[in-house]
């Protein structure tokens, strides 16, 4: 996933595209080490240069700010609902709306995922 993640980053970036990676450690512990053993693993294995934060919690009482409002049936963007595994993505236009959720494994370079980042960008 962080492949084609990276390759879409690269294809978009100069557009304005960004990619806010966020690890989390909430299902069956797949990001159990340091967030610098995560970056340096991103960046050695896959070459990432997409920005990489610190692992949050995206479920639970204790989920960060940003995941309670993806997550949040009742706001205002409509696509609320559980995380439903490690890489779920989101598309934010250049105001900060959410425009669209994208499921797990839904890779990066998926054509319905590139089409909505190309309408987002203004180019579709």
């Amino acid at each position: 996933m962080y492949s084609s993640l990276e390759s879409t980053y690269r294809a978009y970036k100069d557009r304005g595209f960004r990619i806010l990676a966020f690890p989390a450690n909430d299902f069956m512990r797949q990001e159990p080490e340091s967030n610098d053993k995560i970056k340096a693993f991103c960046t050695s294995k896959f070459d990432v240069t997409f920005d990489l934060f610190a692992k949050v919690k995206v479920k639970g009482g204790d989920k960060c700010d940003l995941y309670a409002y993806l997550t949040d049936k009742k706001a205002d963007h409509g696509f609320g609902g559980a995380v439903k595994w490690n890489f779920q993505k989101y598309l934010v236009d250049r105001t900060g709306k959410v425009i669209a959720k994208f499921g797990p494994r839904t890779a990066a370079d998926d054509p319905k995922l590139i089409k909505a980042i190309e309408e987002a960008l203004g180019e579709g």
